[in-house]
C-alpha cells in the first residue's frame, strides 16, 4: 500500500492493474509515447453500404468474442432503452467476461445485474447510479468497478486505458453513411458529447438509431468517417426521462436559503461582473441557484461571457433573457433545452475532450470563473463525496465534478445540512471523489465555510452578513443535532477504484458487509 496525496491507502496492483496513487491535482503530467492513435478501421469502397437490417447482422460482421469491450453513452439517462438491448443480445450470443466501457448506467440498466451475477459482465469502466452499484458494493461483480470523471474517460481512452472493441452510439436522428446528431427525431436528446470519442477510437462504431433521414443529416455531431455501421431501431428511448427527480428546482424553504447563499457569495466575492463565466449545476438546488444568479444579473445588468450546462430551464431563461453571450453545451437534462440547442445559434455543442479532458491543449472547464456543485459528504479537509452514501454503497457516478471543481476558479458546494438524521459535515468522508485542494467553498443553511487555502476569498468576505464559520465549526453545529454518524463496516476486498481525471487513483471502494 501507498499513501497518496489526499491520505487514503492506495494498493500496489488490484485486478491485475497496477496503480499510481494520485499525487496532487495537477502534479501528474501525461507520459510520453501513451497517447493512441485511432485503430486502423477497413477502408469502404465507392458502393459499399453501411446500413444493416439488425443488431445480429453487426455482430456477425464484427466478431465479437468473450473478454470483449463495449461502449456506450448516457444523454437519454433514465430513459435509454440501447444499453439493455444489446446486452441481452449479448447474453444469447454466450458472451462472458465482457468490460462495459459506458459513460453512465441508471436505475433503467436494472436488468445488467442478473448478467453481473452470471458473470457475463465482469467489469465496468464508467459511473453507476442505483442497483448497479448496490450489486457492486455487494460483491456481486467478478472484477473491479473503475470510475472516472467525464473528462477521466476521455483521457482513458486517448491514453490506451480503455481500449474499446465495439462502440454502440445512440443516434436520434441519422443518415445511411453514419452522419448524426442529437437534436431531431422521437427520441433527441441534445448534443452528443460523450461518444465522439468512442466513435474515433473504437475499433468498431455503430450507429443506432430510430430517425433515418436522407443522406446528408445535418448537422454533424459525429462524422461519417468514423462509422462502420448503422442500423435502425424500433425506439432509441424516452426522452421524457432523461430529467429525473433530483432535476427539479427546490421548493424547500431550507434549500432555497442555500441557493440564495450562493448567489450572494458571487456577488460579494467579486465575480459577478460583466464577462463572467459559470457552470450551472443540475440538481435542485444548484438550479434555484442558477435562478436567483440570472435575477441577480438582470438587476445589476451583468453579462456573462458564457454558461456552461448541463442544460436546464433556468439556464436557458436566462440566455433568452441576452443575459449570457454564448451558451456551451455537453449535455441537456430538459426538454426545453434541447429545443434551444435546435434553435438559438448562441447555444452550441461541444465535446467531452474540449470540455474537460486534462491532458488536451486546454478545456472548457479551465476557463471557468464560478461552478455550482453538490455533494453527498464533505469533510473538514474539504474532501467532497458523490460516489457513495453514508453507508458506503455506491449509488452515483463522478460526472464532471472533479473536471469542474479543478478548472473553475471559485468550487461551490451547494448541500442541505443533513440529509435525515446523516450529517453532511464529517471527519472524513467514506470515498474521495474530488480533493479538497480544489474544493473552495460549502454552502448549507446552517453556515458557510470557505477553504483556508483561500485567502482572497476570505478576505473578500471579512464582515459581510452572510454566516461564514470554519469548517470544524460547521460540522460541529450540524452535529450536535444529527449526532455522528455510524460507520458502516467493510470486507478487505476492493470492489470499485475512483480515478482522479488524470489516471491515478484517489481512493479505493471496498464491498460493504452485510
Amino acid at each position: 500500500m501507498a499513501l497518496n496525496a489526499a491520505g487514503r491507502d492506495i494498493p500496489k496492483e488490484v485486478d491485475g492493474r497496477r496503480l499510481k496513487p494520485f499525487a496532487g491535482a495537477f502534479a501528474t503530467p501525461p507520459e510520453k509515447g501513451r497517447r493512441m492513435h485511432a485503430p486502423e478501421k477497413p477502408m469502404v469502397p465507392p458502393g459499399q453500404k453501411k446500413l444493416l437490417s439488425s443488431l445480429d447482422e453487426v455482430f456477425n460482421r464484427i466478431g465479437l468474442a468473450d473478454g470483449a469491450t463495449l461502449s456506450f453513452h448516457h444523454h437519454l439517462r433514465d430513459g435509454d432503452f440501447v444499453v439493455n438491448m444489446v446486452m441481452e443480445r449479448i447474453e444469447k450470443m454466450g458472451l462472458k467476461e465482457i468490460r462495459m466501457a459506458h459513460t453512465a448506467l441508471f436505475p433503467t440498466h436494472e436488468p445488467l445485474v442478473k448478467l453481473i451475477e452470471k458473470g457475463v459482465i465482469t467489469h465496468t469502466e464508467g459511473s453507476v447510479n442505483g442497483p448497479i452499484g448496490q450489486a457492486i458494493s455487494m460483491g456481486k461483480m467478478k472484477g473491479v468497478a473503475t470510475l472516472r470523471s467525464h473528462g477521466g474517460r476521455v483521457r482513458a481512452i486517448q491514453d490506451g486505458d480503455i481500449e474499446i472493441d465495439a462502440a454502440f452510439i445512440a443516434a436520434p436522428t441519422a443518415d445511411d453513411y453514419g452522419n448524426c446528431n442529437g437534436l431531431y427525431g422521437p427520441s433527441a436528446f441534445g448534443p452528443m458529447s460523450y461518444p465522439r470519442i468512442d466513435a474515433k477510437h473504437a475499433k468498431y462504431s455503430v450507429v443506432l438509431t430510430d430517425n433515418l433521414v436522407p443522406y446528408p443529416s445535418v448537422p454533424i455531431s459525429i462524422p461519417q468517417h468514423q462509422i462502420d455501421y448503422v442500423v435502425p431501431v424500433e425506439r432509441l428511448g424516452d426522452p421524457e426521462r432523461i430529467m429525473t427527480g433530483t432535476m427539479r428546482i427546490t421548493s424547500s424553504p431550507t434549500r432555497l436559503k442555500i441557493a440564495r447563499y450562493a448567489a450572494q457569495i458571487v456577488k460579494e466575492t467579486g465575480y459577478l461582473r460583466n464577462g463572467f463565466s459559470f457552470q450551472a449545476g443540475a440538481g435542485g438546488i444548484s438550479l434555484a441557484a442558477t435562478k436567483f444568479l440570472g435575477e441577480m444579473m438582470k438587476k445589476e445588468d451583468i453579462h456573462a461571457s458564457f454558461a456552461n450546462g448541463g442544460t436546464t430551464k433556468p439556464l436557458i431563461d436566462i440566455l433568452n433573457a441576452g443575459l449570457i453571450d454564448v451558451l456551451v453545451d455537453g449535455q441537456t437534462f430538459d426538454l426545453v433545452g434541447i429545443d434551444s440547442l435546435r434553435n438559438n445559434p448562441k447555444h452550441v455543442e461541444i465535446g467531452a475532450d474540449f470540455y474537460a479532458n486534462i491532458h488536451n491543449k486546454g478545456c472548457n472547464v479551465n476557463t471557468l470563473d464560478v461552478a455550482f456543485l453538490g455533494a453527498t459528504e464533505i469533510d473538514t479537509d474539504f474532501n467532497v463525496n458523490v460516489n457513495t452514501h453514508s453507508d458506503g454503497v455506491l449509488l452515483h457516478g463522478i460526472g464532471g465534478h472533479q473536471d469542474v471543481a479543478s478548472g473553475t476558479k471559485m468550487a461551490m458546494m451547494l448541500v442541505p445540512s443533513r440529509r435525515g438524521r446523516v450529517p453532511i459535515i464529517v471527519d472524513r468522508v467514506q470515498t474521495i471523489t474530488t480533493p479538497g485542494e480544489v474544493v473552495d467553498v460549502v454552502v448549507t443553511e446552517k453556515g458557510i465555510a470557505i477553504n483556508p487555502r483561500r485567502d482572497d476569498l476570505l478576505e473578500a468576505l471579512h464582515g459581510s452578513s452572510l454566516p461564514i464559520m470554519t469548517i470544524e465549526e460547521l460540522k460541529d453545529r450540524i452535529q450536535r443535532e444529527t449526532g455522528r454518524p455510524k460507520e458502516p463496516e467493510f470486507e478487505d476486498r476492493i470492489v470499485g477504484l475512483i480515478e482522479y481525471r488524470d489516471g491515478t487513483i484517489l481512493d479505493v471502494i471496498r464491498q460493504v458487509k452485510v
